[in-house]
Parts: structure tokens; C-alpha cells; sequence
């Protein structure tokens, strides 16, 4: 039989069981660490699988840290980092000096770290008969001055230019390389990440594009990547890390990661591992270029 006496113990037993419950977790919360940490990263999509990657080992490592990684281009990853809303930029170039007096302007100093090294391929449909391309060849069909591919030893068609969009490091590492900082073709079709570019010259005869070393082998067969000529009288080089470190391929660049140089405990250890030898294991296997 129901007695008043049974439900006041049932609701003690109730609050005793939340009780422990409650101190349970407290417990657990104070063995692991404390609360959940964060690390916010942002910036270069050719280098967001690689740091994704690094960002999965180390929170793996680290249960207690969450790492967050988003894209949006070298630009707006750069931005971030001045502006206070990430703490880690990922960058596939060189932060510019007025770029870094926005940040002293804001009270922050930044530090830059190379934590990687990659070859930007040149990659065109597996049907196009072009095999090499000389760097003033490359400008020419960039800035518009070629619009044929008979012009630069194909077919007579024409040439479909594809590019990473301007907010992109990889766009304007290109620019100042390879087109000497003039201005791409207004009939350029900028695309907002690098998978775009593989597909959309995958499945265009006449297109050309330009992606990072690591996407292209991915790619497989979807695209041929061509052998680039530093000039008219020089052999062509294939990207590959042979070729990126010793600088024997021409479009090759440092990636880096750029923070605040009042960094965290949490933020150096990140990077602290992407430099580790199990971190440039990650960028081998994204294939990117260690920097050991």
C-alpha cells in the first residue's frame, strides 16, 4: 500500500541519486581538465583538409581541446586573425606589411610559422594533347593575351580559363608569380574552391586551371597535370616534393600558419604539432612538402 511515509523516500532516494550523480560529473570534469577548450582556425581552403587533418590528431592527443576549422580564402582568414575572431589564420601566402600594421593598430603582434610546403600544379582536361607549359605561355593564356590552344601547341579551340577566386592566397600567389601582378582575363570563371576548379576541368575538353600540389594527385585521372618551363630554353618540371624543395619547380610556395604572438598554452601545442614529426607525417600523406 501508497503511504506518504514511501513517497517522501522515494524523493530521497531521487535527490540522492542526482546527488551522486551531479558529483560524478563534477568529478569526471575535474580528472579530464576542466571545462572543453577551444582553438578557432581560419582561412586557406588549399590548406583546409590538411589542417583539418592536423586538427583531428590533435584533439585525439588532447580530448580536452576542440579544435574548429573553416575556410573562406587566405584574405579572410587573414582578416580574422586581425579583426580578434580566430585565433589561428591558415595561409598559402605571406601576410602583406599593411596587413600586419592592421594588426599592431589592434594590439596584435603576429607570428608567422611555415608549417608546410607546396607546388601549385597546372591541370587540364586528360584530353588535351598539352603536355608542358612555359611560365610566359601560362601568363599569356591568363591575362587573355592567348585565347586558343593552338597558340600554345594544341588544338585549335578555345581555352577555358579557370582560377581561384580573389580572396584566395592561391589566387594571388599565382598573379604575382606567374602573371607578374597584371591583371587575370576578364573571362577567367573564379571559383570559390579548389574542388571546383578539379570538376569543372574534368569535365571541359578546353579548360585550364591551377590547384595545390596535394588536390591534383588526389584527383587521379580526373585531370593531367602538365610539366611547367621556367622559360622558353628550360626543361619542364613536373611539381612533386623532390621538385618543390629543391626549387627546381617554379610555382612553389611556403604555407604558414599566422597567430597572435600572445598566443595561448593551447594554440602553441597545436602548433608545436603540425611541426612535430607526426604532424609533418599528415602533411605527407595530404600531399604537401614537409619542412623537415
Amino acid at each position: 500500500m501508497r503511504t506518504y511515509e514511501n513517497e517522501i523516500s522515494a524523493e530521497e532516494d531521487i535527490a540522492f541519486i542526482a546527488m551522486v550523480c551531479l558529483l560524478i560529473a563534477m568529478f569526471c570534469t575535474f580528472a579530464s581538465g576542466g571545462e572543453k577548450k577551444s582553438i578557432t582556425i581560419k582561412g586557406s581552403d588549399t590548406m583546409v583538409h590538411l589542417v583539418s587533418d592536423w586538427a583531428e590528431a590533435f584533439m585525439k592527443e588532447d580530448p580536452n581541446v576542440e579544435v574548429a576549422v573553416t575556410g573562406g580564402g587566405s584574405g579572410t582568414g587573414i582578416a580574422a586573425l586581425i579583426n580578434g575572431t580566430t585565433e589561428i589564420c591558415a595561409s598559402s601566402r605571406d601576410m602583406k606589411e599593411k596587413e600586419k600594421q592592421q594588426a599592431r593598430e589592434k594590439g596584435i603582434e603576429t607570428k608567422e610559422v611555415i608549417v608546410a610546403r607546396d607546388g601549385i600544379a597546372v591541370v587540364v582536361n586528360p584530353k588535351n594533347p598539352v603536355k608542358e607549359l612555359d611560365i610566359q605561355q601560362l601568363a599569356q593564356i591568363y591575362t587573355g593575351a592567348y585565347t586558343k590552344w593552338n597558340q600554345a601547341g594544341g588544338n585549335d579551340k578555345e581555352i577555358l580559363v579557370f582560377s581561384r577566386e580573389s580572396s584566395s592566397g592561391t589566387y594571388a600567389f599565382f598573379q604575382e608569380h606567374v602573371l607578374k601582378n597584371k591583371d587575370y582575363t576578364p573571362k577567367a570563371k573564379l571559383m570559390p574552391a579548389t574542388s571546383a576548379i578539379i570538376e569543372s576541368v574534368s569535365t571541359d575538353e578546353d579548360a585550364i586551371g591551377y590547384v595545390g600540389l596535394g588536390y591534383a594527385l588526389a584527383a587521379k585521372d580526373k585531370v593531367k597535370i602538365i610539366g611547367v618551363k621556367a622559360d622558353a630554353n628550360s626543361p619542364a618540371i613536373m611539381p612533386s616534393d623532390e621538385t618543390v624543395t629543391s626549387g627546381q619547380y617554379s610555382i612553389s610556395r611556403p604555407l604558414y600558419l599566422y597567430l597572435n604572438s600572445k598566443m595561448t598554452a593551447d594554440v602553441k601545442a597545436f602548433v608545436d604539432f603540425c611541426l612535430s614529426d607526426a604532424g609533418q607525417e599528415i602533411v605527407k600523406k595530404e600531399g604537401y612538402v614537409t619542412v623537415k
